[in-house]
């Protein structure tokens, strides 16, 4: 079923876990995605981020995203992931995306609010939830220690001030974890007690950003303190790539069936780590 985010996300917010939000490319990698989520049980939030609308349409993202979730056996939400401008975030609402994120995150505090409000009230007029990101989220490839990296901590009383203004639905958070690979590869170490006091300090939803390459006990314990949303991208990408380099494919086909495996494998391990399950 298709749904908007509000409810599976206050659900893990009193249940203390974590649903996936996996970023798809294209129809195999959202519908491996379902499949796993119907197999489980569990929700899962399909994202599409307008970074790669270069790779598949807004359109064709809708039309995928929209198949599967009014066909799936559980809640599957189409949400706009890193919205970047208000003209994208109109044609996500106007195509049937359940959820966007309009990302003004590097703008000043009052732009932010004036962007995401103009979001809210867009969307939620069409029963549409709406995500925001306070701090910044930067790149993997800058992280080497918090301090040299380009993240910047979310502010827990600008946050609380952004969701009163707002009436946003969720809030992506910035405690130290970063988009894409970790420079050396090693794993971010994060501001916990930020995310205690942000927390405790909102009734909203909060959404962790770069999930990937965080590492097991850091997710567990970000699913238990309070992040309800887990964002996922790069593990997808570069697990098929370790099992086509693994398993040579024979043709294009088997390139596919390994691929959709690999990232089927990767997606049931993160719903084991946003449940706080053990191997």
């Amino acid at each position: 079923m298709l749904v908007n985010s509000k409810q599976i996300l206050l659900e893990a917010k009193e249940g203390h876990y974590a649903v996936p939000a996996p970023d798809f490319l294209d129809l195999d990698s959202a519908r491996t995605y379902v499949q796993v989520a119907e197999k489980l049980g569990k929700p899962v939030i399909l994202s599409f981020a307008q970074i790669h609308k270069d790779t598949i349409s807004l359109e064709e993202a809708a039309v995928i995203g929209k198949f599967l979730g009014e066909r799936a056996s559980v809640p599957v939400v189409l949400h706009l992931d890193h919205g970047q401008d208000m003209d994208y975030v109109r044609r996500a609402v106007a195509l049937g995306f359940t959820s966007v994120m309009l990302d003004a995150s590097m703008d000043p505090f009052d732009e932010n609010v004036r962007k995401t409000k103009e979001a809210v009230e867009l969307a939620h007029a069409h029963n549409i939830t709406v995500e925001a990101e306070m701090g910044h989220v930067g790149q993997g490839a800058n992280y080497t220690n918090y301090d040299e990296s380009d993240s910047v901590y979310t502010s827990v009383e600008e946050a609380r001030e952004f969701v009163r203004l707002t009436n946003v639905d969720s809030l992506a958070v910035s405690i130290g974890t970063a988009h894409g690979v970790y420079k050396g590869n090693g794993k971010p170490v994060l501001n916990f007690e930020r995310l205690q006091q942000l927390q405790e300090a909102l009734d909203v939803p909060l959404v962790l950003h770069g999930g990937s390459g965080t590492g097991e006990d850091n997710l567990r314990r970000c699913a238990a303190g309070g992040i309800c949303k887990l964002n996922l991208f790069t593990d997808f990408l570069l697990s098929a790539m370790a099992q086509l380099e693994a398993t040579p494919p024979a043709d294009y086909f088997q390139l596919k069936k390994l691929s959709n495996q690999a990232m089927a494998a990767k997606l049931e391990e993160y719903y084991g780590i946003c449940r706080g399950l053990l191997k």
